[in-house]
């Protein structure tokens, strides 16, 4: 006799072993006609998949958060179906979930078009009212590869060839299509109601610039047409907060292909830069850090001892001078080991904090970068605490609440904390491994806080807390990590003098707030939409005239605001005052200031908000510490 379990606990007892959608039938027609899957003990399956032995079991429909995974999939497989139609001889490759949506790359001997990705979307409404079963088959490794090969479709092929010895392989069919693919997928594509192609890009098979660059489409699917909208309504909002256009809008950075993935800072966009690297410096300051720098080209054989090389080789710029090999450094932490190093450390002197703005280089892919958010060169507010095991806990919770404190502090409040455990690709012993992981996990929840579990998505070198800060379009941002690390000092010899005169290895915790200011100055542009808090505006305030007649006075009322260290500028402009406070309404100045007669009569100004609020006239000492109490206060005029 079968007994499943169901989610509220009663039981179901059958004689042979049934379906998901057996068993989903046995609830109701209604949950029957509803499943798009299931859960065997916690794992997604198709609602095909047979139930031989007694399980707690969960029938998934459009309701649960764990459809949309099986909805983009099978969405990413229609995708391919309809290209596989409209252009027989494309070849298909790999079509993965993302984040909201999914994709699928193509070999295909032209370039597809805008119009093209309409004719496929069209195709692929058509191909879901149809209705077409979606079925499920096990193949032999040998046969597999045959079979993709009789279809022209070498990508296949080679992926197949690729995969383990031993590992089952499976095929989804819809109509004549066939797929390779672990599945699990929706009964039918009569059950994908809600998607929408969204761009086309490039990518290189399998991520290396050495094979053939292949046509990518990307999509989006839902569980319902509501929820498609809103986040196509989302896009479009995230479309006009670009941070690449604001950025030139208001004459903030650039880049050019002379230097590609390097930004080039504009005088407004360095007074941003300036603001977020003195109010954190001040921060670290007051947490007892000292701030190093190091050099930024180093002999190659530092970062092969630290792993660094054999990691991230191909991601390392390197230079040759007096016959020696130099490499640009990719981070700061192997730099910050040599200064630990520098005379002999007592157990009293820890923990240790180093602190730094180090300039670092990646060699990243041209196809992966993207404005500020992923750049060649970057500056991290990079730190690297060194510290007794006894130490981990206490470090580690402070780090933490410094962390949220500063995210507040530029307007995130919203926090996803992330533990990514061991990575395939790892140095270290699992020993270790083991001890850094507890560790963590054991700071985390002895401060109360909750957190997810990354499997296999730590450091090389150690797990990690990640920081995940949500921005006012609901997308989730990674920036800050507190990445704890036994292997590097080992690797590299750093050493203390105990309590009992040994010596010992100390820990490292390596960490990060900003993660790169350029990233982070990339969100908050795109967070804010450009209208950043007074405390960050490049210009906080322009003061205006209306005629010639109060030059003067809008001369000294901006030098009176320059000196209590107000970002001011004057606009003396011969040019009517309604098109001058739309252009600076436009460029995103928090406070537009306007002196007439009048006001340079009685010492006053008039007071407007970039929010278009007008504050009436102001005696100019209440406007300067109406001013000053926005930009103390770190606020945002709304």
């Amino acid at each position: 006799m079968l007994v499943v379990t169901l989610p509220d606990g009663s039981e179901k007892q059958f004689s042979n072993a049934v379906t998901v959608a057996d068993i989903a039938a046995s609830v109701g027609t209604g949950l029957a006609k509803a499943a798009l899957a299931g859960k065997v003990d916690g794992r997604l399956v198709d609602a095909s998949y047979l139930v031989e032995k007694n399980a707690a079991i969960t029938i998934v429909t459009d309701k649960d958060p764990a459809a949309l995974e099986v909805i983009r999939h099978s969405s990413a497989h229609l995708l391919a179906q309809a290209v596989k139609i409209l252009f027989p001889t494309a070849q298909v490759t790999i079509g993965p979930v993302i984040e909201n949506g999914f994709y699928y790359d193509f070999s295909y001997e032209r370039t597809f078009t805008p119009e093209d990705l309409v004719c496929i979307e069209e195709k692929m409404v058509e191909l879901a009212k149809q209705d077409l079963k979606i079925t499920r088959k096990v193949m032999a490794r040998e046969e597999a590869i045959s079979f993709f090969l009789g279809l022209g479709e070498k990508y296949k092929a080679e992926i197949i060839q690729g995969l383990p010895a031993g590992e089952i392989l499976t095929t989804y069919q819809q109509g004549d299509f066939v797929d390779l693919c672990r599945g699990p997928h929706v009964p039918s594509t009569g059950k994908l109601t809600a998607f929408k192609l969204t761009k086309l890009a490039g990518a290189y098979w399998r991520g290396d610039s050495r094979n053939e660059m292949l046509q990518r489409i990307y999509g989006t699917a839902w569980a319902d047409k509501k929820s498609l909208e809103a986040y196509l309504k989302n896009l479009e909002e995230a479309e006009k907060r670009d941070h690449r256009k604001i950025g030139k809008n208001l004459d903030l950075f650039h880049f050019q292909e002379e230097a590609p993935g390097m930004v080039f800072w504009h005088a407004k966009g360095w007074v941003i830069y300036q603001q977020m690297k003195r109010y954190i410096s001040q921060k670290l300051h007051e947490h007892d850090y000292e701030e190093i720098v190091t050099p930024q080209v180093i002999d190659l054989e530092l970062w092969k001892k630290s792993g660094h090389w054999d990691m991230f080789g191909e991601e390392m710029f390197t230079v040759e001078s007096d016959h020696k090999q130099y490499a640009l450094k990719p981070m700061n932490c192997p730099c910050h080991v040599q200064v630990f190093k520098q005379g002999l450390r007592s157990y009293r002197e820890l923990p240790i904090r180093f602190a730094e703005f180090g300039c670092c280089h990646r060699n990243e892919l041209s196809g992966a970068m993207h404005g500020l958010m992923r750049v060649r060169q970057l500056v991290q507010d990079d730190g690297h605490i060194f510290c007794t095991e006894e130490q981990i806990q206490k470090e580690s919770f402070d780090f933490i609440k410094l962390l949220i404190e500063v995210y507040r502090d530029f307007g995130f409040n919203e926090i996803v904390l992330k533990l990514a455990t061991r990575p395939a690709r790892r140095i270290g012993t699992d020993k270790l491994w083991d001890t850094a992981e507890h560790a963590l996990a054991e700071s985390l929840r002895q401060a109360g806080l909750q957190f997810e579990i990354k499997a296999g998505e730590g450091a090389f070198y150690g797990p990690k807390i990640e920081f995940h800060l949500k921005d006012c379009l609901g997308r989730m941002w990674q920036c800050g990590t507190l990445q704890l690390d036994y292997s590097m000092p080992q690797r590299l010899e750093a050493q203390y003098i105990a309590e009992d005169n040994t010596k010992k290895t100390p820990v490292m915790l390596h960490r990060a707030i900003f993660g790169s200011l350029e990233r982070f100055i990339g969100i908050m542009l795109e967070h804010y939409a450009g209208k950043l808090p007074v405390w960050l505006a490049p210009v906080q305030v322009v003061v205006m005239n209306i005629t010639q007649h109060q030059d003067e006075y809008v001369k000294e009322i901006t030098q009176f605001l320059k000196k209590q260290g107000i970002r001011a500028k004057s606009d003396l402009r011969n040019e009517k005052i309604g098109y001058k406070i739309r252009e600076h309404t436009l460029a995103c100045v928090p406070y537009l200031l306007v002196g007439g007669d009048r006001e340079a009569e009685m010492r006053t100004v008039s007071v407007r908000t970039q929010q278009g609020m007008d504050l009436g006239v102001l005696p100019l000492e209440e406007c300067f510490a109406l001013i000053n109490k926005a930009i103390t206060g770190r606020s945002r005029i709304n």
